[in-house]
């Protein structure tokens, strides 16, 4: 509990500054909808709804009260920093030539190469964090050239992994010595437990809207994003549910398409694909509450290609998460009956495995007591006073919406402490 009171009092007093930064950095389109467990922020106008998505954002609200919004994405409405507003082009995951979509080889990597301070490696797989043991200092890293297949180091007055989760935790796995024989700065024996993964589309529901008018276009403008269903479960003021902790929210959108399904040969099924079909549809993300049981560790049996020992991950969803999942199907189609949809399909995937979410936290866990916890409220390792770990490894919960703008705010925060404790002369 005192770890989550920790998270808490980090996440409404010193984020806040740190997460406007970012949204200003970054270029996030959204709308304010006054939500506290969705915090509004500097946001760039946002993409629009379609008709269907607009029908089911104001049925939803009128007969259920919940809450329907343009999805937040990380694409530009407005130019910022040379980058230019989206145009509509897609699709964004093949790269982006306006660079409208947010991405860290033409905005943050290139930033930091130009002012002259970055040193960029390529190619460089980072096995082990090396250590100055009269000192207990991180002096740099041991990393694999991914050409030559060379073990080469760098050296540095302190050591940040940003890897992603799982693999800065490797990482220190990986560099356990005879100070640290479970893993480095893993004196309380933390490491590598509390996995956590978002309960992906454990929950879905569609529905047609044949009411609504169209025109098809199969060479329209590309939108980035959809719509989000934010969270309404277990909330102040609302009544508590029976069936599980914490909740989860959707992800989802509404369009008009050719009715590719349409019977029929030649003329027959030609006309056919011309009659419009109108659907809504969306997919539930949930939380997955901390367990200890949830955990990785070393194989002590298999390497990458690079000869790097490799993770074996230990995690299933528990009852929480599968009493979530059927939750989130029967809410849906509570949606899609509100919005008037017909033909309403819904599935529930009770068995559904980690990792499809993508999102994995908490390996190691920030807190004040260095016996329950691997960092400090400022992602600072304990045991090892310039060893920092800024991405999602420091999680003690996963909330239900997605992690990266809040492992962006708390980089910042976490490299501010940096800068200040280096000019004091204590790292």
């Amino acid at each position: 509990m005192s770890e989550f009171v920790t998270w808490l009092n980090i996440l409404l007093s010193s984020l806040r500054g740190g997460t406007k930064e970012v949204e200003e950095y970054v270029g996030v389109a959204g709308l304010a909808e006054g939500l506290p467990h969705l915090p509004d922020g500097k946001f760039q106008p946002h993409m629009g709804l379609t008709c269907a998505e607009t029908k089911f954002r104001n049925r939803v609200k009128e007969k259920l009260g919940w809450t329907v919004t343009p999805a937040r994405t990380a694409n530009l409405t407005r130019p910022i920093n040379g980058r230019a507003a989206c145009h509509y082009c897609g699709p964004c995951e093949r790269g982006c030539v306006t660079h409208s979509y947010f991405n860290s080889a033409y905005t943050t990597v290139a930033d930091a190469l130009a002012t002259g301070n970055l040193t960029h490696i390529p190619n460089a797989m980072v096995f082990q964090v090396l250590m100055d043991m009269n000192t207990n200092r991180a002096r740099g890293v041991l990393y694999i050239d991914r050409v030559t297949r060379e073990p080469k180091e760098v050296y540095g007055r302190s050591v940040i992994l940003g890897a992603q989760s799982l693999e800065s935790v490797r990482i220190l796995l990986n560099s356990a010595n005879r100070h640290y024989p479970n893993g480095l700065a893993n004196s309380s024996g933390v490491l590598g437990h509390y996995l956590m993964d978002h309960i992906f589309v454990g929950g879905s529901a569609m529905g047609d809207l044949p009411d609504l008018p169209t025109k098809l276009n199969i060479n329209g403008p590309k939108r980035p994003c959809g719509i989000y269903v934010a969270r309404f479960q277990n909330l102040p003021g609302v009544p508590r549910s029976k069936k599980f902790l914490r909740g989860y929210g959707y992800e989802g959108s509404g369009s008009s398409n050719f009715n590719w399904s349409a019977t029929g040969f030649g003329d027959a099924f030609k006309r056919g694909l011309l009659d419009p079909v109108t659907t809504v549809g969306i997919g539930g993300f949930g939380e997955c509450l901390p367990r200890w049981d949830n955990y990785v560790q070393i194989d002590p049996n298999v390497v990458d290609v690079y000869g790097i020992p490799v993770l074996h991950i230990h995690m299933t969803f528990g009852e929480n998460e599968r009493a979530i999942v059927n939750d989130m199907r029967e809410s849906g189609e509570a949606m899609m009956e509100a919005a008037g949809a017909k033909n309403i399909r819904s599935f529930a995937v009770p068995d559904r495995e980690p990792g499809r979410g993508i999102h994995e936290v908490g390996v190691a866990r920030m807190g004040n007591d260095a016996k329950k916890s691997v960092l400090n409220q400022f992602q600072q390792a304990h045991d090892i006073k310039n060893l920092f770990v800024c991405d999602g490894a420091g999680f003690t919960s996963t909330a239900c919406q997605n992690p990266t703008l809040t492992i962006m705010a708390l980089c910042v925060r976490s490299c501010d402490h940096l800068m200040n404790e280096m000019k004091r002369g204590n790292i």
